[in-house]
């Protein structure tokens, strides 16, 4: 028996051995990678093997993150040439040179350069990078590390050296299922200090400002707190080079997208986390302003020509195209030698993002720097930074942005009769003469105000308290402000989940351990206390699975949250319209998502005890939870019926366009109605994953609706769904949900469907009636009989239209 035992023992010792030695392997002359076979490196992070994208005929030889659904692809070797033959394999040559051979039609891709080697072999290291080592000395012959993709992971860099003209830079996908490069490629300059740039083609589309020390100068975000994850290091002889370093987490990486957007994710063990994204807003989109104009980041976005510039073309500018950006309104007239005060001064702009096109000045303190530029006569603005030095512009002022907080101080160089001179001066005289009355007075009874203040906001927040409680509502907290202070690390950055209509979100943790969110109203946002009442009232009142749940409130002066579960997986348009995420949702999720919401939608209208209207339901407002079901939030806009009441009107039109109804958009008019449409448009949204706001289809440029009533005529909408999901999906299923989408946003409301017969469209295979084509379109861009009425930009909630 001890014998039987001990070999049992060993054949499975041996066995593991094996099975060890199989998985760590390398690839070396005698056994390449084939098909179906995978090289780990030893941590079990990474994974090398054939892949192939969406499952189509083409394969590639990549590396991705082993174990992590859906895959993660980090680099790719044959990016411009796919193999299609099951027989191919990958292979090295006696002398270090790496050959990926398409079956029987020979070699598609090779690392290209031979080595003095009499041995060598291929392993992927910890680090995600796939090596070619000497068998011998162990030196290192090729790294995948130095042929990046649209990836950095950490430890990589990115660089460049004028001696040697090697390059690292960062070449985006096609397309989301299609690694050949595109049109973005990641780099660093070679400008001292250097800055990340993203190029679109040959024109520059985003840009990091200047690295000092330990951060960019154009990213607020990177303040005197920020851990900064990266390196960036230049040397006299020309090179320069940017590492990145992320210890904390075991997954992580930075990507540059398809779209031209440079997206950093760590993985927490169940999902990836996006921690930063640019360009985060159109500001920062390259020279959007043009020369000497000035970005101001804000909702719409907004540009204005530097002090002592105007306008290039006031034409142009009026009607929004502000490329050409500014001129001088006073022309320079400098002499080098000038001490200054009679001919040219500087004017300071605090929270710059510096602009483009700077040169360094080595070795000058702050006083130095300005009387350098202010005695060369080239020298149009001057900036001194901590971690960096002198900077210096002889060149148009290009890509400045102004933000709300950080940034830098930029000097602009004027001629001296831009700030006025002497009359400038008597008129600050007078004005410190006749305030210093007034300041007297107004000290006298700041004490007092601010008496008043505290008391009325104290009773203030006992009456709202007392209203509350009068409404009788169940199970509602009313939490302290230092606990939401705590538990969102003081409403964070880090920790906002994103902005709605009414104001911002942000992830929050109790003391007990608790994940909730925090909605942060903003005084500027409308909502004032009617729609806060009316959204605490209603949510807490309806409880169903398919309706998000609040937990509770916090009134604390000027300060109104409401408290939320938390819903792990965000909103449904952070997977439907990202290029990457919406593969995680095939067919059949969406199809059980649309179900959720229209169950939400059948409770509020007929099942609860009240009945309520939405009054706008979106993309943005559906939430996902752990298991992808779908709830419906925001309630800071519905109205609840009286009685048998069916319909109801207001002259305070608030919504979404797009999601409008027609009846309600013109004549207030709102009813379970209004809602059937706005679901049909984001039902629409959900199979074509395109955005109504943005979709232009054609030189017409038509709209979403009369795209798809274009395909029902032409296919019956099978060919609507987003192609990256067709072999997911039922063609049928898919046509049935366009027609059903069309139904829900029929001109009438006595053609759309009730809420109930909508639920029994989505889950019988009853016969449909035949929709009409839709006939209400909103073109803000083009209705210029509109601007005026409509208050609405990009996905902000908030609108008006005075009811006719």
């Amino acid at each position: 028996m001890g014998k039987k035992r001990r070999k049992t023992f060993f054949a499975c010792l041996l066995l593991f051995t094996i099975l060890l030695s199989f998985s760590y392997a390398g690839i070396t002359p005698k056994s390449p990678l084939s098909v179906g076979q995978t090289l780990s490196s030893s941590n079990g992070v990474y994974e090398l093997g054939f892949f192939s994208p969406n499952n189509s005929q083409n394969q590639y030889v990549g590396i991705w993150f082993k174990g992590v659904i859906p895959q993660v692809v980090v680099w790719v070797a044959n990016r411009e040439k796919p193999i299609t033959d099951t027989t191919s394999k990958l292979a090295i040559s006696s002398n270090g040179i790496l050959l990926l051979f398409n079956g029987r039609h020979g070699v598609v891709w090779s690392t290209g350069e031979s080595f003095a080697s009499n041995g060598s072999r291929a392993e992927l290291t910890d680090n995600g990078n796939l090596v070619v080592i000497d068998n011998v000395s162990g030196r290192t012959l090729w790294q995948s590390f130095e042929h990046l993709g649209d990836t950095m992971l950490p430890f990589s860099a990115l660089m460049y050296n004028l001696a040697t003209g090697e390059k690292r830079v960062l070449t985006s996908w096609k397309g989301s299922t299609d690694p050949s490069p595109g049109k973005f490629v990641g780099q660093i300059t070679r400008q001292v200090p250097s800055q990340v740039l993203i190029m679109r083609g040959s024109t520059p589309y985003y840009r990091t400002g200047p690295w000092a020390k330990t951060r960019f100068t154009g990213i607020p975000l990177m303040d005197d707190t920020y851990a900064s994850p990266f390196s960036l290091q230049q040397d006299a002889n020309g090179s320069g080079l940017f590492t990145y370093f992320d210890r904390s987490f075991k997954r992580s990486r930075i990507i540059l997208t398809s779209e031209g957007s440079m997206k950093r994710f760590r993985h927490n063990g169940t999902d990836w986390e996006l921690n930063y994204e640019a360009p985060a807003n159109s500001c920062d989109i390259y020279g959007v302003c043009g020369p000497f104009g000035l970005c101001v980041v804000s909702v719409p976005l907004k540009c204005k020509c530097f002090k002592g510039f105007v306008p290039k073309s006031i034409e142009e500018w009026k009607r929004g195209n502000w490329t050409g950006g500014c001129v001088r309104r006073t022309e320079l007239h400098c002499q080098g030698n000038s001490t200054g005060k009679d001919v040219n001064i500087f004017h300071h702009v605090a929270n710059i993002k510096l602009p483009d096109l700077y040169e360094y000045e080595s070795s000058v303190d702050a006083e130095e720097c300005r009387q350098n530029c202010l005695h060369n006569c080239s020298c149009l603005a001057y900036a001194y930074i901590h971690g960096i030095g002198c900077l210096m512009w002889n060149q148009d002022l290009m890509d400045a942005v102004q933000f709300s907080a950080g940034g830098e101080i930029l000097s602009i160089r004027l001629a001296h009769s831009e700030l006025g001179g002497n009359k400038r001066n008597k008129i600050i005289v007078a004005s410190i003469v006749s305030l210093s009355l007034f300041v007297i007075l107004v000290s006298a009874a700041f004490g007092f105000w601010r008496y008043r203040v505290k008391h009325n906001a104290s009773m203030s927040k006992d009456a709202w308290r007392n209203d509350l409680k009068s409404k009788e509502v169940p199970g509602l907290e009313f939490f302290e402000m230092n606990t939401i202070l705590t538990a969102t690390n003081n409403f964070s950055l880090s920790n906002k989940l994103g902005q709605g209509g009414f104001g911002s979100v942000y992830k929050g943790k109790l003391q007990d351990g608790k994940e909730v969110a925090v909605k942060r109203l903003s005084s500027s946002s409308g909502q004032g206390k009617e729609e806060f009442m009316n959204e605490i009232v209603l949510i807490s009142k309806l409880q169903h699975r398919n309706l998000v749940r609040v937990l509770g409130c916090c009134i604390e002066g000027e300060e109104k949250l409401l408290v939320y579960e938390f819903m792990l997986n965000k909103s449904l348009d952070t997977f439907v319209f990202d290029a990457r995420k919406k593969l995680e949702l095939d067919w059949p999720k969406r199809f059980d998502i649309i179900q959720g919401i229209a169950r939400g939608l059948l409770y509020l209208h007929r099942d609860s005890r009240l009945k309520v209207i939405h009054r706008d339901l979106k993309v943005s407002n559906i939430l996902l939870d752990e298991k992808m079901n779908p709830k419906i939030s925001d309630f800071g806009l519905a109205r609840m019926y009286q009685g048998t009441q069916y319909q109801d009107k207001t002259r305070r039109v608030v919504g979404t366009l797009g999601y409008m109804s027609p009846e309600y958009a013109w004549t207030g008019v709102f009813s379970e109605k209004s809602d059937i449409y706005s679901f049909g448009v984001l039902l629409l949204e959900i199979i074509s994953g395109e955005k109504i706001s943005r979709f232009s289809c054609g030189e017409e440029g038509i709209t979403l609706l009369a795209y798809v009533w274009e395909s029902w005529c032409e296919t019956k909408g099978i060919d609507l769904l987003d192609q990256d999901l067709a072999d997911s999906c039922h063609t049928s299923e898919v046509g049935r949900c366009v027609q059903i989408g069309l139904l829900c946003v029929q001109h009438q409301p006595a053609d759309r469907p009730n809420t109930l017969e909508l639920l029994s469209m989505l889950t019988t295979t009853s016969d449909l009636p035949l929709p009409k084509q839709p006939t209400f379109a909103v073109h803000s861009t083009d209705d210029k009989s509109l601007s005026k009425d409509l208050i609405s930009v990009n996905e902000i909630t908030q609108s008006m239209i005075l009811g006719r």
